[in-house]
């Protein structure tokens, strides 16, 4: 008789399917459902990006691209990022699929089992899933006596001998908050003090509404040999269907992740390549015009409907707290969908109850009944 199978990675057992695809399922699943729960924009990819994707098919470039990326992109992405006052060369930069995972490249690169990784809440999913199936452990660090910002001594309190890594990301995804420079400093003092790392998680930063948004690796270049920059091109020029991404930094530091990458994904999409360095060139000005307006109506929508909303310094979600209704985050979201066919996605799901993520980067006519629908069902 064969013996029973052994047991698959009990990091993998332990972990539960994505809360914000299942919300939007059931949203999906809901005849006449608003679904605001994705963070996607509803825009088409720029045409220029498009027509280059074709351009590239043409001339076959339909094989195995390098492992880190085209040298082409890497340089333009170099580029790029010195435009934006971060200095990394092209061999310091890999492509990836998309930044989801230049997060799991990083990680799996850095962690032993056992390690630490300190990651302030509310935060993307992705960080604490992929630190657990490292057989590490995250370690929420709660930002909300703070607004969300980074308390030093309470980073302080969540600093062992254990302690690998931070992970912070600004704009901020859920909250849409910016990290302050006493945020970012309090995060450079810790990781010079103690060796550790600084995972730098900066998609949104082009979709900014108030001031600029200041960079750990711009601000603290000292850190250099211990921050990891991770971008992408998904939400500033609408590709996310495309899944390009990229990391970049320090020579040592990159090699490592590289390899990691390797193993993980082999590369990127090679037609993918040449539209990404046509994306570099785009400007999102007009959409962020677009989203400005968009978070205003959102903001004082939620606002009059009585749920408290910090407005959003950047990416494309709103906030709010909804304790208030005398509901948890997970029954507000299930009611919302069947009663007021409205998707949104639990704060638990970024480790803050109490509140729900809306995601504005939906057309202006199924925002406004969206939130109209809201207020009813709050009332």
């Amino acid at each position: 008789m064969a013996a029973s199978p052994r047991p698959v990675n009990s990091a993998i057992v332990a972990m539960q399917p994505s809360a914000i695809r299942r919300i939007s399922t059931l949203a999906a699943q809901t005849p006449g459902c608003i679904s605001l729960a994705l963070g996607e924009p509803e825009f088409d990819t720029p045409e220029a990006i498009r027509a280059e994707a074709k351009a590239a098919l043409d001339r076959g470039e339909t094989h195995y691209a390098p492992n880190a990326g085209t040298p082409a992109l890497r340089e333009a992405i170099s580029g790029y990022m010195a435009e934006q006052g971060l200095s990394f060369a092209p061999e310091e930069v890999v492509v990836t699929l998309g930044a989801t995972e230049a997060i799991s490249s990083t990680l799996l690169a850095l962690l032993n089992p056992g390690d630490e990784v300190i990651i302030p809440v509310p935060a993307f999913v992705s960080y604490e899933a992929v630190t657990r199936m490292n057989h590490a452990r995250p370690v929420r660090l709660d930002t909300s006596p703070w607004d969300f910002q980074i308390d030093e001594d309470a980073l302080r309190a969540q600093v062992t001998p254990a302690t690998k890594a931070i992970v912070i990301n600004s704009p901020n995804n859920p909250t849409g908050c910016m990290l302050d420079a006493a945020s970012l400093d309090a995060v450079a003092r810790v990781a010079g003090e103690f060796g550790v790392y600084v995972i730098s998680d900066d998609v949104y930063n082009r979709l900014v509404y108030d001031g600029a948004c200041e960079r750990f690796a711009t601000r603290h270049p000292e850190l250099r040999d211990r921050t990891v920059v991770i971008d992408s091109f998904s939400k500033p020029w609408a590709m996310t269907g495309w899944r390009m991404g990229w990391i970049a930094a320090a020579e040592p530091l990159v090699s490592q992740i590289a390899k990691a990458h390797q193993s993980a994904a082999s590369s990127s999409v090679m037609f993918c390549m040449a539209p990404a360095e046509v994306a570099l060139g785009c400007d999102p000005a007009p959409t962020v015009e677009i989203y400005r307006r968009r978070r205003d109506r959102v903001v004082d929508g939620l606002r009059a409907m009585g749920l408290p909303t910090r407005r959003p310094r950047g990416a494309f979600y709103a906030f709010p707290d909804i304790t208030a209704t005398g509901m948890d985050d997970e029954e507000f979201c299930e009611r919302a969908i069947v009663e007021a066919g409205v998707g949104l996605v639990p704060g638990s799901c970024f480790g803050a109850p109490g509140h729900v993520r809306l995601s504005f980067c939906v057309s202006d006519g199924d925002l406004d009944e969206a939130l109209r629908r809201l207020a009813a069902f709050v009332s």
